[in-house]
């Protein structure tokens, strides 16, 4: 039986590409910095070498944008390394080599630690999850006047289906950089925001604010979209009614 390490196995999208995994027959570890018996912290790599011995293939979903994930990286790549893994699936983010933002950069950065590596590799991006984008949209609705940045649009996906297709990359040979995974819509941030607001009943102006620098421009240009990649099914209504279901 294929064994397979999941990093971030307790996460937004770890949980549902380890249910998936073991769903398909899969004996799947899950490592995570409180997930016994395999809590570790990638960052500093103690306990690595046992997660990882006699695993087949690692799915790298651990991500934070407090930083540390090159570090984490290259203790993960070496561990796997030694542990003889033959395949290191990675998740990755559509725009990393387009929007100069930090968190972006860093990603990229993984990306290129892993084609060197000398393992077998995987890279999926996908543009942005349905659930971030709700948190930045109720984080904005906070206050009397939503506020959004101007010109920006998005193309959120579900992140069960990207789940479900890194499952199936995982348990395929290494495939190098996979076709990016892109949501069924672009969408502007008005649009969005206004349809956040109609499935949660609530009731707020929203104000477009220009922004400055390099990053903003880029999200403004679209770096971090995928339109020809329109690949998802779930729509962003979709995903808000079965969070915000109707009311009686």
């Amino acid at each position: 039986m294929t064994t397979i390490l999941v990093t971030g196995g307790t996460g937004t999208l770890g949980r549902l590409v380890t249910e998936r995994l073991r769903a398909d027959g899969a004996e799947v570890r899950v490592l995570s910095r409180h997930s016994r018996p395999y809590a570790v912290d990638l960052r500093e790599g103690t306990g690595l070498a046992a997660a990882v011995a006699g695993v087949d293939t690692v799915v790298h979903c651990a991500t934070t944008p407090r930083g540390g994930d090159e570090q984490a990286a290259r203790h993960l790549i070496e561990a796997a390394r030694q542990a003889g893994v033959r395949h290191l699936a990675y998740i990755s983010i559509v725009g990393v080599d387009r929007v100069p933002l930090g968190y972006y950069r860093t990603k990229l950065a993984v990306e290129e630690l892993i084609e060197a590596s000398g393992l077998g590799w995987t890279v999926l991006r996908t543009t942005q999850f349905h659930d971030l984008v709700l948190r930045v949209l109720q984080s904005s609705a906070k206050l009397p006047l939503m506020l959004l940045p101007a010109g920006v649009a998005d193309q959120p996906i579900e992140v069960a289906e990207v789940a479900a297709r890194l499952a199936e990359l995982a348990t395929g040979p290494p495939a190098g950089r996979v076709p990016d995974m892109g949501g069924p819509e672009v969408r502007t941030l008005p649009e969005l925001g206004r349809a956040y607001l109609r499935a949660s009943g609530r009731r707020r102006p929203l104000l477009n604010v220009p922004l400055a620098g390099k990053a903003y421009q880029g999200f403004r240009s679209g770096g971090h979209l995928a339109p020809e990649r329109a690949v998802g099914k779930v729509t962003f209504e979709q995903f808000l009614a079965r969070r915000f279901p109707a009311r009686g």
